[in-house]
């Protein structure tokens, strides 16, 4: 996670210009310097998050592929269950 997400995270009006990703680079304005091992800390919290949504992203991605109103009108013409078969097969493709 960028360091700058990490410290706007922990201080939303913080006012910090962020050179490059390093702590050291960092030029603070009127605002209270946030330690470098609290913003550590919540680049893990954050990428810890951001790591636990990965399922969530994928199955998206194969979601959007679908033409889920052409399969539910189909479905529901034809009385099968295309549409849901292919929605559990994406949830099982990308487990919680």
């Amino acid at each position: 996670m960028y360091i700058c997400s990490a410290i706007l995270a922990i201080n939303p009006d913080a006012k910090v210009s962020c050179l490059d990703e390093t702590y050291e680079s960092l030029v603070w304005y009127d605002t209270p310097v946030i330690s470098k091992e609290d913003v550590i800390a919540k680049q893990a919290e954050l990428k810890a998050a951001y790591d636990a949504l990965a399922y969530s992203r994928s199955r998206k991605k194969e979601y959007d592929l679908l033409n889920q109103f052409e399969l539910i009108s189909d479905d529901s013409i034809n009385g099968t269950t295309t549409h849901k078969d292919a929605i559990i097969a994406i949830k099982n493709k990308f487990p919680k």
